[in-house]
């Protein structure tokens, strides 16, 4: 028997089968009040004898599918997303079990509301709805008390942690406090789509201010009232949060979440190589948008060398999404200059070009001079109709957040340069898209292949049925995340970024190009991220990353890594449940 340590109020004990139960060191009514103890209708008649719960419960006891039909009826009686986005929170405040079990019986459909595009809706109202703490928030009033901050989360073996400054979310910027809804949302997909226990999971606000006056003079703005910390003030708040998880959880991964684009580079790299860790605005965003376009590729029958990208955006997404291309074609043989120059990326003063004083993070995707010399172009600097025009772009990939960006013109002139222009609006959430998937069928004789940021409904024309692809970064950050955990790397590599959107692409390829398709339906998410994460593994194994504990490598776990990662992939279910007269010293 082996005894594995979560919290001071449970452990899980585990049989040499696997078998598991959960060890209490409560009893009564806390046990209803701490949500992953809370089994509500499920305990026992036994369990309720031992526990003490006699008389605190109805006398009948329900299975979990039960449970799930039940508050399913509750889903379902809320009219608007955003109040079936609050039935679910609440839900997972009080029984995080049960909140899991429905999420997964209904993933497809429930998405949207967790995640994108209603999570946008619920950060805005995010200090009108809230109820139920959850994480942990670092301010300027308890940085210089993080060991005190630490030790009073009730989970003890963190393994994967989502933080936010929330100077960047989505597509609706600076959120002040309010963008803590974020790091909940991305776990609450770890779990359910990516198997990670939620028992190891830690969201995370970094509450360092906000530059918008008019959150700091909200009377029920639940943040720091303090402008937005800025400079070294900043990078040295960030490396106290660093510095807590490395003494406390040091077998923790750190997912960077919308970071301002002025710092999302330099924190991820000032950090990565000292802590696993990365940021899906960058890397999430541009292997999901890779993965999609190998799978357009496909599609048409050619290779992603044979294209030539638009990248209409360059903040963190934008400048991750060509970094993955690039990546993609310098692995189908094109030296780094060759493949820089097929993609041309565009911020909101048009063409990154020589010339225009471009520096930082942006620099590496800048166009020398020579590249548009002979462009037909009204100004100095070539708009996004001018450079889809005159590069001959068969891809055209939107992160800039601008609704409406991709105009008629725009799509018109991507589909005179090749028979099926790839065109992914792939800006969250949808109020931002660039573009209606019906407006860009419409405007190419529906021969576009169409990908959106945010869910779409089935296109008809005529007898056609396009189903539109949802180029979602949950396709990529719970495997990797996964992968990273299980493999106990030291670092998260460029390679094992790779790794995820060849495995998504290979997914695709395997199951729905055939019919299509460039994206798996959601519901495949928990599959396609086992996939991920074995892939992930397999990079971080070749490339020495990877530091499994030897009772996994005497498992076996080395010679079969799909079986190792499936075994690992936790299932919402209930353990039964025992007394612990005391926790082991």
């Amino acid at each position: 028997m082996r005894t594995r340590p979560i919290s001071p109020y449970f452990d899980i004990l585990e049989d040499a089968d696997g078998r598991q139960t959960m060890v209490v060191y409560l009893k009564g009514i806390a046990l209803l009040r701490l949500v992953l103890t809370n089994k509500g209708t499920a305990f026992t008649l036994a369990e309720r004898a031992e526990l003490g719960l006699d008389g605190l419960l109805p006398s009948a006891v329900n299975t979990l599918a039960q449970q799930v039909a039940r508050v399913y009826k509750g889903y379902l009686a809320r009219a608007t997303p955003i109040a079936r986005y609050e039935f679910l929170r609440a839900l997972q405040e009080r029984h995080e079990i049960l909140f899991y079990a429905l999420l997964a019986e209904h993933l497809e459909e429930m998405l949207p509301v967790v995640y994108t595009p209603t999570v946008g809706e619920a950060v805005q109202k995010f200090h009108a709805l809230y109820q139920y703490p959850r994480g942990i928030s670092l301010s300027p009033q308890n940085i210089d008390r993080t060991d005190d901050v630490a030790r009073a989360y009730p989970m003890e073996d963190v393994r994967m942690i989502v933080v936010t400054d929330s100077s960047a979310i989505l597509g609706i910027g600076d959120q002040g406090y309010g963008g803590l809804a974020i790091p909940i949302g991305k776990l609450a997909l770890y779990t359910v789509g990516g198997g990670v226990s939620p028992f190891h999971t830690l969201p995370v606000s970094l509450d360092v201010g906000t530059g918008r006056a008019d959150l700091r003079d909200d009377p029920d703005y639940l943040g720091v009232r303090q402008e937005r910390l800025r400079g070294e003030a900043y990078l040295d708040f960030v490396d106290r949060f660093v510095a807590m998880v490395e003494k406390h959880w040091p077998q923790a991964v750190i997912q960077w979440e919308d970071l301002a684009k002025d710092v999302a580079f330099e924190v991820l790299d000032r950090y990565r190589a000292r802590h696993p860790s990365f940021n899906d605005d960058i890397q999430g965003t541009g292997a999901v948008a890779l993965a999609g376009v190998m799978s357009a590729c496909r599609l048409k029958g050619e290779r992603l060398a044979d294209q030539r990208f638009v990248v209409h955006g360059a903040g963190a997404g934008g400048v991750g999404v060509a970094w993955a291309i690039r990546q993609g074609l310098e692995r189908e043989g094109l030296t780094r200059d060759e493949a820089t120059a097929r993609i041309f990326v565009l911020d909101s003063g048009g063409l990154m070009v020589e010339g225009r004083g471009i520096t930082g993070y942006k620099a590496r995707f800048v166009q020398p001079a020579a590249a548009i010399a002979g462009w037909s172009c009204a100004g100095p600097v070539p708009d996004l109709l001018e450079t889809v025009r005159e590069a001959r772009a068969t891809v055209l990939l939107g992160l800039s957040g601008q609704p409406g960006a991709f105009t008629e013109d725009v799509v018109r002139a991507a589909a005179a340069n090749t028979d099926r222009p790839v065109v992914f609006p792939l800006s969250n959430p949808t109020s931002s898209c660039e573009a209606i998937p019906e407006e860009v069928l419409d405007w190419t004789e529906g021969r576009a292949i169409v990908a959106t940021g945010s869910p779409f409904d089935p296109v008809v024309r005529g007898e056609t049925r396009h189903v539109i692809g949802q180029g979602n970064n949950a396709f990529i950050f719970p495997g990797l995340g996964l992968g990273a955990i299980l493999g106990y790397v030291r670092t998260i590599s460029n390679g094992m970024v790779h790794a995820a959107a060849e495995a998504l692409a290979a997914y695709t390829a395997e199951k729905y190009v055939p019919d299509g398709l460039v994206y798996p339906p959601v519901a495949d998410l928990a599959e396609v991220s086992v996939r991920v994460a074995v892939a992930v593994l397999e990079v971080a194994l070749a490339e020495g990353l990877a530091t499994l504990p030897e009772r996994w490598v005497a498992a076996g776990a080395l010679d079969d890594l799909e079986g190792y990662v499936r075994r690992h992939f936790w299932q919402p279910e209930y353990l039964p449940f025992v007394l612990g007269e005391s926790r082991p010293a």
